[in-house]
C-alpha cells in the first residue's frame, strides 16, 4: 500500500497516507473509516474481500460527504470498459447484441458487471459463473444481492463448457492461479478456443496462436492492452478532489471510461513511444487503451470525472474554467509545459499566415477539400 501511495503523488501530485486496520469486523471497520473524515479528501479502499467489501463500500458512501472508492472493484471496471468498447468497435459490435461471459463472481467481477449493463450490456446476455459453477435462477446458495440481482435464467445444464463455448465476450476475473508454461494441457486448451471454447483461462501467445482474430487485454505489461488500475484512481481522485466532489458516482465513473477510450484513439507522442521502446501505436486490436505512462491521462481523465460531477450535482465546487483547470493539471508535468503555453497565446494573440509552396490544391488535393482550408 506505500507503493499505491506513491503511485498517487507520481501520476497525480495527491498526498496519500496509508493506513491499515487491524480488524475483520466490518462494523468496527466501517466506524473507524468515518471518523477519518475531517483530516481526509477521500477513502481509497483496498484489499477488501467479498462480500463484505460491498456493504463497506455501499455504507461509507452513504454515511460519509467525501468521496469513497473501492479500486480492486472500480478501478478494474473502468479501466476494462474503456477497453471492452474500443475492442467492440474494432469487431463491429453492438454491446447491446453481444453475449457476455464473467469467469468469476468476486468483486471485481462484479463492479465490471454493473459497470458494463450501465455501458448497455444487456443482462439476459450475460453468463456469470464462479467456482461452483454457472449462477443461474433457484440455485440454492448463499449468494450476496449484487450476485441474486444479476442471476441469469440458465438453467443446472448450462455448465461451464457451454459458458466458454460463447464466441463474443469472455472476462476472466476468477482467483488467481499460477501460469504454467509447459502445461500439457496448453494444447487442448487451444483446441477449445479454436472452436469458440475454452475451459480455463488461455494464456496470450496461446489465445493468438490459435485464433489470430481474438481481441484480448491482460494485466500484464509484457503483453498488448495492459489494464492497468494506474489508469484509474489517480487521475480519478483528482478530478473528484478537484471540484470537491461528495462522492465518485456511475456518471463519473463511465465519463472516466470514455475519455480512456477516446485518448486511445488519438496520435501518441513521440515522449510516449521512447518510453515504451516502440515505433507506433495505433488504435486497434493490440492498443485499446493508453499506456499507463501515457501523460495525456492527466489531462483528460480528471477533466471528464470534474465534468460528470458538476453535471449530477455532485460536485461542492464546481469547475468554471476547463481550458484553465487543463492547463493547472499541465503544470503538474513540469515547468517547462508552462513556458511553452505563454509562447503558444502570444501566436493566438498574433496570427501568421503560413504558405506551403509545394502544397497541391484544388482537383489535385488528395482528398478534393477546399484549399483555403
Amino acid at each position: 500500500m506505500e507503493g499505491k501511495a506513491v503511485l498517487f503523488k507520481r501520476f497525480a501530485d495527491i498526498d496519500v497516507f496509508d493506513l491499515e486496520l487491524a480488524t475483520r469486523d466490518t462494523e468496527l471497520f466501517i466506524n473507524a473509516v468515518k471518523a477519518l473524515e475531517p483530516t481526509f479528501g477521500g477513502i481509497n479502499l483496498e484489499d477488501i474481500a467479498a462480500p463484505e467489501c460491498f456493504e463497506i463500500e455501499e455504507r461509507l458512501k452513504a454515511e460519509m460527504n467525501i468521496p469513497v472508492f473501492h479500486d480492486d472493484q472500480h478501478g478494474t471496471a473502468i479501466i476494462s470498459a474503456a477497453a471492452l468498447k474500443n475492442a467492440l468497435e474494432v469487431a463491429k459490435k453492438d454491446i447491446g447484441k453481444v453475449k457476455v461471459v464473467i469467469s468469476g463472481a468476486g468483486a471485481a467481477a462484479m463492479a465490471c458487471l454493473r459497470l458494463y449493463i450501465k455501458m448497455g450490456l444487456r443482462k439476459e446476455n450475460v453468463m456469470l459463473t464462479d467456482s461452483k459453477g454457472v449462477i443461474y435462477k433457484g440455485r440454492n446458495i448463499d449468494m450476496n444481492s449484487l450476485q441474486e440481482g444479476v442471476r441469469g435464467r440458465h438453467r443446472p445444464a448450462h455448465s461451464e463448457r457451454s459458458a466458454a463455448g460463447c464466441r463474443r465476450v469472455r472476462r476472466p476475473l476468477r482467483r488467481r492461479h499460477r501460469e504454467r508454461r509447459h502445461d500439457p494441457g496448453h494444447g487442448a486448451r487451444s483446441d477449445h478456443l479454436r472452436h469458440g471454447q475454452s475451459r480455463s483461462e488461455i494464456p496470450y501467445d496461446d489465445a493468438v496462436a490459435a485464433r489470430p482474430d481474438v481481441i484480448m487485454a491482460t494485466g500484464r505489461s509484457d503483453y498488448p492492452n495492459q489494464v492497468n488500475n494506474v489508469l484509474g484512481f489517480p487521475f480519478i481522485f483528482r478530478g473528484a478532489l478537484d471540484c470537491r466532489a461528495t462522492t465518485i458516482n456511475d456518471e463519473m465513473k463511465l465519463a472516466a471510461s470514455e475519455a480512456l477510450a477516446q485518448l486511445a484513439k488519438e496520435d501518441v507522442p513521440d515522449s510516449v513511444l521512447r518510453a515504451y521502446g516502440n515505433d507506433r501505436f495505433s488504435f486497434g486490436r493490440e492498443y485499446l487503451i493508453p499506456k499507463p505512462f501515457d501523460y495525456r491521462v492527466l489531462l483528460n481523465v480528471p477533466v471528464a470525472v470534474a465534468r460528470a460531477a458538476a453535471e449530477t450535482g455532485v460536485a461542492k465546487e464546481p469547475i468554471q474554467d476547463y481550458d484553465a483547470y487543463r492547463r493547472r493539471l499541465e503544470a503538474l508535468l513540469g515547468r517547462s509545459r508552462g513556458v511553452m503555453h505563454l509562447i503558444f497565446d502570444r501566436a493566438k494573440r498574433d496570427p501568421k499566415r503560413i504558405v506551403f509552396p509545394e502544397g497541391r490544391s484544388g482537383k489535385d488535393h488528395p482528398r478534393g477539400e477546399d484549399p483555403d482550408r
